[in-house]
């Protein structure tokens, strides 16, 4: 299936049959706010159609459902950094709780690793993607930036999550189906990273640069001017895990239970991830206070 044009001046046919003409230019609530991309409205089947023998596309991302975005909403450009994160920690004392699951000859949980110290790399730069921070911290962090800003910031919901990641494509990742071309595109698990990490799965066959978390905003962004939505760390989203999209609502909002739940939803792969799971259906599913130098995550607000 031929992929969309991923440059910024662009036309995006939407599910509602809306075009973008172009990809709007970001704004920024506050001076050290992440920039934000407005969402427009549109429609699109969320999840996969998994035909015989795809076993892997039944875990969670199917059946597929027609899912209604009404109203257009902001997102975060890129997803949230080691220096922003820094600011909210500073600012309130917050704590973070230590341990997080970094590589060490395997993935275990290391007692000292810490999004000060996420491991992989040692040293992050600003301008990294922040990692080691579970679902709670995330939802800390927002609720600050709320107060700080003026305005209500959120996680996205999935299928908000989904329809941003696909923005107007139907392919398995947003420049088109091959794992293979992601280079461009993603900081996912291939040659750089194999260089370095021995993990036993597949991985992309080209070169992005980068063995494990990179800056935000190095790659080519999706259609609406999304940067990472593939790969680099996995980003946290509003929902609760279903294991299947029966049942999910069709009109965008989150997927919640009654009493709240363990598990929540995580979106588009890391820089360690298989290229089976770097796709934007995939679904992942984790405990809400759980660290990993793969977890991030990216802010949401309605306009």
């Amino acid at each position: 299936m031929k992929a969309i044009s991923l440059t910024l001046c662009v036309s995006v046919v939407l599910g509602s049959g809306m075009v973008r003409a172009q990809a709007p230019a970001p704004i920024k609530d506050c001076p050290t706010c992440p920039e934000l991309i407005a969402i427009p409205p549109g429609d699109f089947l969320m999840g996969t159609d998994p035909g015989p023998g795809d076993a892997d596309m039944m875990r969670g991302e199917g059946p597929q459902v027609k899912v209604k975005i009404a109203r257009g909403f902001l997102m975060g450009r890129t997803e949230v950094t080691h220096g922003q994160f820094a600011e909210f920690v500073k600012e309130t004392n917050y704590q973070v709780k230590l341990g997080c699951r970094v590589w060490d000859n395997e993935f275990v949980e290391k007692p000292d690793a810490s999004w000060q110290n996420p491991y992989q790399p040692r040293n992050p730069s600003p301008n990294d993607a922040v990692a080691c921070v579970s679902w709670l911290d995330a939802k800390a962090y927002l609720a600050w930036l709320s107060k700080k800003a003026g305005k209500t910031y959120r996680l996205p919901t999935e299928s908000e999550w989904e329809y941003a990641a696909r923005a107007g494509s139907t392919t398995l990742r947003f420049w088109g189906d091959s794992p293979d071309d992601a280079c461009d595109f993603a900081n996912t698990f291939d040659i750089s990273s194999k260089e370095k990490y021995p993990f036993p799965w597949t991985f992309a066959a080209c070169k992005d640069g980068y063995a494990d978390v990179a800056p935000v905003g190095k790659f080519k962004p999706n259609a609406f001017g999304l940067h990472d939505m593939i790969g680099n760390v996995w980003e946290w989203v509003e929902d609760c895990y279903a294991g299947s999209h029966q049942g999910r609502p069709k009109d965008g909002r989150a997927w919640v239970w009654d009493g709240g739940c363990e598990n929540r939803g995580t979106r588009g792969g890391g820089w360690n991830s298989a290229p089976e799971r770097n796709r934007i259906a995939w679904p992942g599913r984790d405990p809400i206070e759980r660290h990993a130098v793969y977890f991030g995550f990216r802010i949401a607000r309605d306009q």
